[in-house]
């Protein structure tokens, strides 16, 4: 046999079938063509090595890396460096702290990418009259020069022109921290909140039991919980709402109530999940209206929202006598600020606890359970499923799995035939029984249809 020859096979054959074999292989595989490759010579590599350390920490941080890699890989950068004293000293501890909480990365992401142009800008090449240029993050940032040549973006003076100069970008260092407009609308509506609930209730107020007016005028505080049970709040007629609580329309505008339901439905929706339980909110009930009229008199709630998937087990019977929307929801909204750390504690310290709500006299119980929050019991319980959906200090939203109903509404459902020949009116001719009833009806009274 021919030495080159394999099993009676030519050498040269071999490899031409060989290439054909392989070829069709290696051109099916994936070629990540937008993987951007970054070298050791990069503006980005350049400015993590460079002085500004505590700019580059914010940017780890803020998980940055990857989307200026992909802004490095289209067009040249221009970023604007704030020197380490402007935030280390000079910028407000309490702003900092706000921009290193977790849920605030989305504002520390906008602050940092204010700070990038997706353009090449040398210090040669500055502007003599003002320019605005957009950033990274779609704001705007307006590049002067002042008479005596001193260049600047928007309020802050550069102090080093071209500090550091690589092929993909170059870094201007500046006197201080650029904020744009929203990140500090942001701070200072989460500052404003902490602020007020912050202040504590001051007297003690007497209530009349029969009236539910205070007996004597109290002074309350700017910001101070109402004195009045949130239940009073609810019950039509002139006491509609305590005189000293504070609210929007009052001089200082302390919540608005209104803005941050609204806040909190648009989450719902954002989140996605819970469409159902933002629709019967807003459109087939007024408690949209109802719990932002109660933000804005004070108080605080706890909102536990089933998703879309255990709204859709809810049976036409259970949604469509008249009120039923409002009483299950009712259910559903505790009279406290409670967030998934403050329940998970409390079932974890005291085994069961239960929660008033806005039903009453019924109150959701909650236990530990597979390590997490488990509410009501039986074939009705649910899991906090969706933790701090939405938490703004005032209205905290958490997610469940299950529609929570009341141990008599699941007695009654069991035995349908019972419930039918039983009249609702028996239930009033016990003393106690109706005093709750006939509050529970002045208390959602205001929709007009819930005890009619």
């Amino acid at each position: 046999m021919d030495s080159k020859s394999i099993y009676g096979v030519s050498v040269s054959n071999f490899i031409t079938v060989f290439l054909l074999f392989i070829l069709p292989f290696h051109s099916a595989l994936p070629h990540n063509s937008t993987t951007v490759q970054i070298n050791s010579n990069s503006i980005l590599v350049a400015l993590l090595d460079s002085h500004y350390t505590e700019l580059s920490e914010l940017v780890e941080k803020a998980l940055l890396l990857q989307k200026l890699e992909e802004a490095v890989g289209k067009h040249n950068i221009t970023i604007f460096a704030p020197r380490n004293q402007a935030l280390e000293r000079d910028l407000d501890p309490e702003f900092k702290r706000f921009l290193l909480e977790p849920r605030n990365l989305r504002s520390l992401q906008t602050l940092l990418m204010s700070h990038i142009l997706p353009s090449r800008i040398a210090s040669h090449h500055w502007p003599n009259t003002d320019l605005h240029h957009h950033t990274l993050s779609h704001h705007r940032l307006q590049l002067t020069t002042n008479p005596s040549g001193k260049q600047s973006v928007d309020s802050a003076e550069i102090l080093k022109p071209d500090d550091v100069i690589r092929p993909d970008g170059v870094i201007h260092g500046i006197e201080r921290l650029i904020i744009p407009r929203s990140v500090q609308e942001d701070f200072n509506r989460r500052r404003n909140l902490a602020d007020i609930s912050a202040i504590l209730p001051e007297g003690a107020p007497v209530v009349d039991p029969r009236t539910h007016r205070l007996k004597k005028p109290v002074s309350v505080p700017a910001g101070a919980p109402p004195v009045l049970p949130i239940y009073d709040a609810l019950a039509p007629g002139p006491s509609l709402a305590p005189a000293p609580a504070p609210g929007p329309g009052g001089p200082r505008h302390h919540f608005n109530g209104e803005r941050q339901v609204k806040d909190f439905i648009h989450t719902l929706l954002h989140y996605g999940g819970y469409n159902e339980m933002a629709d019967i909110l807003v459109n087939l009930t007024s408690l949209a209206t109802e719990m932002g009229r109660l933000v804005s008199e004070g108080y605080v709630l706890t909102v536990l929202a089933p998703n879309d998937e255990a709204m859709a087990k809810l049976t036409t019977d259970q949604l469509s006598e008249p009120g039923a929307p409002e009483q299950i929801i009712y259910y559903h909204i505790i009279p406290e600020y409670q967030t998934e750390e403050s329940m998970y504690n409390a079932v974890r310290r005291f085994g069961k606890v239960s929660y008033d709500t806005l039903r009453l006299p019924h109150k959701v119980v909650a236990q530990e359970s597979d390590g997490s929050v488990k509410f009501g019991h039986g074939d009705t319980s649910a899991y906090l499923f969706d933790p701090d959906i939405f938490t703004d200090g005032r209205i905290s939203v958490q997610g469940i799995d299950g529609v929570l109903l009341p141990p008599e509404e699941e007695k009654e459902d069991e035995s349908p035939i019972r419930r039918a020949k039983t009249p609702l009116v028996k239930v009033a001719a016990k003393p106690k029984r109706g005093k709750l009833l006939e509050l529970a009806c002045s208390m959602v009274g205001s929709f007009g249809r819930v005890c009619s």
